[in-house]
This record gives structure tokens, C-alpha cells and sequence, in this order.
């Protein structure tokens, strides 16, 4: 009896030992495989940027940010802009393409300016003005009124109206502005009455001759397939690259009457 119990005792005890040696095998290579994933993980978890890196990054994302939002807002304005423009232009038609008539010609001449003067002149401001004055008072009103006339004789906007309304540009309304604008120049700046005609013959014709070159496509685009009330404001961006060579060319000296 007593060397059964020994004999049970030894094996339990056996079964104890090697149950103990499997879990300190088991919790060694628990630790070991710990150890290896440790040092395989990444360190960027562990690793702390310093505050002038984060402070620099937090400033570039912001930055980004608010260029999105200042984006976002900016066409926000552009689109209310617009739709304040085409509302002034059905409330106030030519008071609205006077305004734009003469902003357009102010910035033409001021081009023109800039490509003829030397960096020791100085902007002739008062013929700035002038420019500025004849598209508020003269330039405005007369497109307004000129594509009215024309959406009135041929209302139609087929290839064959709109080569009638080109021609109607292009032999009337053209020579006829460009002679009252080289004699209204000329006379504000005190030329007399031969030397306003004097400039007349060496100029107009030249200047008719470019403009050939020139308008009948900007014409066929604004009677072809833009509004009747928003044709005078097309036709002031076509005339911005126009006005530039027109104001430089009421800006030569006397003609030898």
C-alpha cells in the first residue's frame, strides 16, 4: 500500500515537474517571440516628433485649408458678381455698358502706355482720361444702341443675317467710330479744324485696313451666337487688344496739314 502511494506520488509529482517546465518553455518563448516582435515593430509609434516639425506641419495643413476655403470664396464672388452684372444690365443698359466702355478703354490705354513709354517716362494720365471719356460717353451708348438697331432689322441669327449684320459693321459703324473717335482725340487736344482732317487722311484708312484684319471674326462670334444684351460687352473684350492700337495710334504727333 504504502509503495503504491510512493509509486503514484513519484509520477504525480513526474507529471507536476514536466506540467512546470512546459509552461516555463511556453512563457519563454512567449517572451522570446515578444522580444523579436518588439524590435520588429515600427518605431514611428514610439517616436515623437519635435514641436517645430508638428508646430511647421499643423501650419501646412492649415494653410492648405484656408487656400480652399479663400478659393471657395472667391468664386463665390465671382459668380454673384456676374449675376449682379447681367441684373444691372436688363435695369440699366447703357449706363451699365458706358461704365464698362470706359473701364475697358481706361485699362487699354494704360496697356498702351506701358508698351510705348520708356522706364524714364511717366503715364500721361489726361489722355488716360480722355480714352476714359470717350468710351463712358461715346463707345457705350453707341453699341448699346447699334445692337438693338441690328437685332431689329435682321432678328434672325442664320449665317446669312449675321454676315449682313457684319457687313452693316464692318462698311457703317466701324469707320464711322473710328472717325468720330480720331476727331474727338484730336480736338480735346487742340487740334484745329485742317489738322483734325489732316490726321484723318493719313490715318483712317491704315486703321480700317487693320481692323478688316481683325473684327469680322469678333463680329461673326457676337452676332452669331451671343444674346443682343450682352453683345456690347463681348464686343468690349474684343475691342480691349483693339483699343490698344487705336489709342496708340490717336497718340501720334500732328499730321502736316
Amino acid at each position: 500500500m504504502i509503495g503504491a502511494l510512493r509509486r503514484s506520488s513519484g509520477i504525480s509529482g513526474l507529471l507536476h515537474f514536466r506540467h512546470f517546465s512546459h509552461l516555463k518553455g511556453s512563457k519563454a518563448a512567449f517572451e522570446a517571440t515578444a522580444i523579436v516582435r518588439k524590435q520588429n515593430q515600427p518605431i514611428r509609434p514610439y517616436f515623437r516628433l519635435p514641436d517645430s516639425f508638428r508646430k511647421a506641419k499643423e501650419v501646412g495643413v492649415f494653410s492648405s485649408g484656408q487656400h480652399s476655403s479663400a478659393s471657395s470664396f472667391f468664386s463665390i464672388v465671382k459668380v454673384e458678381f456676374l449675376e449682379w452684372y447681367l441684373a444691372m444690365i436688363k435695369c440699366r443698359p447703357v449706363l451699365t455698358k458706358s461704365i464698362t466702355s470706359a473701364i475697358i478703354y481706361t485699362a487699354a490705354d494704360l496697356s498702351s502706355q506701358t508698351i510705348s513709354l520708356s522706364s524714364s517716362e511717366s503715364y500721361d494720365l489726361i489722355r488716360t482720361v480722355r480714352m476714359a471719356g470717350y468710351g463712358m460717353l461715346v463707345l457705350g451708348p453707341s453699341l448699346h444702341y447699334w445692337f438693338n438697331l441690328m437685332s431689329k432689322l435682321f432678328p434672325q441669327k442664320d449665317l446669312f443675317s449675321t454676315f449682313k449684320k457684319m457687313a452693316m459693321g464692318q462698311g457703317l459703324f466701324g469707320p464711322f467710330m473710328t472717325a468720330i473717335f480720331f476727331s474727338l482725340n484730336a480736338f480735346l487736344q487742340g487740334e484745329s479744324g485742317a489738322e483734325i482732317i489732316a490726321r484723318l487722311k493719313r490715318d483712317l484708312l491704315p486703321t480700317m485696313l487693320n481692323g478688316v484684319m481683325y473684327w469680322p471674326v469678333c463680329d461673326f462670334i457676337t452676332f452669331r451666337f451671343v444674346p443682343v444684351h450682352l453683345q456690347a460687352l463681348v464686343s468690349n473684350s474684343f475691342s480691349y487688344v483693339w483699343t490698344v492700337y487705336m489709342t496708340y495710334m490717336a497718340s501720334l504727333e500732328k499730321a502736316v496739314s
